[in-house]
């Protein structure tokens, strides 16, 4: 179960303490959350943290085979997610607290900011192992998110990121000892809660246009 708590300007926003996978009910608890940040006035930003092993797992996969049904309206919920994100009007800054896999490793492409524990857990794409082809929208977001190198790389290999080689690859901004990677985020978000504005999310709107277009 996700929380939202708040420190001073900045809005800690836990993704949970199990795999953290996307299906229809975890995605309307997060719309519900960031509802609510957005939704404060004055400045703010957001960092996104989990609690237990991964920050995100991505798609909930036995859910969604469950009912062939719900893969449509599952993979748009997490393209809407993605992009909401990718243009939030406040700073984001996504903690990356353990594992973050599949569409949770590119979930956290959509932030602003990336800091992740540096003694522990993986940023991986695995698709192509999977016999999953990327949709045109996740496509979309990650080669406009990463390096064009790294992204042929993490999305052509599968290859498993500790935390210090994908800061040297670019995928990160940074990274922190356990016991701060948390309080590193929130530093670095609240440096920032003053640029909150709609001004910031139409910037962001155009700089990923390409993106939002695919993801939509």
């Amino acid at each position: 179960m996700a929380t939202l708590e708040r420190e001073g300007a900045v809005f800690v926003l836990d993704l949970g303490e199990t795999e953290n996978r996307f299906n229809a009910d975890s995605l309307a608890e997060l719309s519900t959350l960031l509802d609510e940040v957005e939704g404060a006035e004055g400045p703010k930003a957001l960092v996104v943290k989990a609690t237990g092993k991964y920050w995100s797992n991505g798609l909930d996969l036995d859910w969604m085979m469950a009912d062939p049904e719900r893969a449509g309206p599952l993979l748009a919920g997490v393209h809407a997610l993605y992009a909401r994100v990718l243009v939030m009007p406040m700073p984001t800054v996504a903690a990356i607290t353990g594992h973050a896999y599949a569409g949770g490793a590119m979930l956290s492409v959509a932030f602003d900011i990336k800091v992740m524990r540096v003694d522990r857990g993986y940023w991986c794409l695995p698709e192509v192992d999977l016999g999953l082809p990327f949709t045109p929208g996740m496509n979309a977001l990650l080669v406009a998110k990463l390096p064009k190198r790294t992204a042929h790389e993490a999305m052509t290999t599968a290859r498993r990121y500790t935390a210090p080689e994908a800061l040297a690859a670019g995928i990160l901004d940074a990274t922190a000892e356990e016991t701060a990677v948390v309080s590193t985020a929130i530093e670095r978000a609240a440096a920032l809660a003053s640029k909150a504005s709609p001004a910031l999310g139409e910037i962001k709107t155009r700089l990923y246009a390409d993106a939002l277009a695919a993801l939509g």
